[in-house]
């Protein structure tokens, strides 16, 4: 049976500031990897958190049909938001438990439109922390952002 792995990473440089999500999925059979897909991309003006939402949905939107995918996340807004807080957001008409309008609301609505279709599971990695395919998200991430970020100013020779 193949499995569906999605790592996911979200980077902003400021925040808010130009940002980018980045994306490596892998079809794996008997443990190992078949195919390895890559997506990336980013925003002029955004937060860290919608990046990191914004991989987690690019993840799942780039599925063809209904699957069985495991998402890894470094991010804890993503996992605990989906996981645990849309349900009383949902209840509440997308409002917090202060009755404050969530953050991100459209995201996260686009993220529950995006994983019905699938069989998702959630996972949480420590980032930064030397795992090799959240590291390659993460440089992912930081692809998509580039164009974004402001040329650094050339220096005239002296």
């Amino acid at each position: 049976m193949t499995r569906i792995v999605a790592y996911t990473d979200g980077a902003c440089s400021g925040n808010p500031g130009p940002g980018g999500w980045g994306v490596l999925m892998q079809a794996e059979r008997d443990g190992a990897v078949i195919r390895e897909r890559s997506l990336s991309g980013g925003e002029a003006e955004t937060t860290n958190n919608r990046m990191e939402l914004m991989a987690a949905i690019m993840a799942l939107e780039a599925l063809s049909r209904p699957s069985a995918i495991t998402i890894v996340t470094d991010s804890a807004y993503v996992k605990n938001g989906v996981t645990q807080w849309i349900h009383g957001w949902k209840r509440n008409g997308w409002r917090t438990a202060s009755k404050k309008p969530v953050k991100n609301a459209e995201l996260w609505q686009r993220l529950d439109a995006a994983r019905a279709p699938h069989d998702v599971t959630w996972e949480w990695v420590k980032g930064h922390a030397g795992h090799p395919e959240n590291e390659r998200a993460d440089e992912l991430a930081r692809a998509g952002m580039a164009p974004f970020k402001p040329a650094r100013a050339q220096q005239a020779p002296t």
